[in-house]
């Protein structure tokens, strides 16, 4: 299985940049992974700005992939339950997961018609910057529970 990991707009700090680096270099060690950015929209009426953010997202998406959105109104999952998620789909047979993180106007909603789930981190608000290194982290955490590792406590 592929994955791959959407968002919409710039990685801006430089702190956020690296511990992008460090959990991606982490995660490619259980298989491949890509990271794209997709243009955020600024200066627009907000549903617009979803229908073109989303628009870019889904242009970045392959065909048989199979979407899964974070959202805060998403499911919630403790650290094992979200690694039994990734492995369901491992083991399904899916080719590619991909998780999209949107940017602050949300998803629109052709784009949550094609999603496999919607989940949600926490239910606390964090930025669009923050929410990138998380879930990292957690997709990492995810492959080490299913591996047996010793990271998650």
């Amino acid at each position: 299985m592929k994955l791959r990991v959407l968002w919409v707009g710039r990685t801006q700090e430089e702190w956020v940049r690296r511990g992008i680096e460090e959990y991606a270099g982490r995660i490619r060690r259980y298989l491949p992974l890509e990271i794209s950015e997709a243009k955020e929209e600024k200066g627009c009426r907000e549903e617009a700005g979803r229908e073109r953010e989303c628009a870019r997202l889904e242009k970045l998406l392959p065909k048989g992939a199979r979407l899964v959105l974070l959202d805060e109104r998403g499911s919630r999952l403790t650290s094992p339950e979200f690694s039994a998620f990734i492995g369901r789909h491992r083991d399904g047979g899916a080719s590619e997961l991909a998780f999209a993180v949107g940017g602050a106007y949300g998803f629109a909603e052709t784009l949550r018609e094609r999603a496999a789930g919607v989940i949600s981190l926490s239910p606390m608000t964090f930025t669009h910057q923050m929410v990138r290194v998380f879930l990292l982290e957690q997709i990492y955490r995810g492959f080490t529970i299913l591996n047996g590792e010793q990271y998650h406590h």
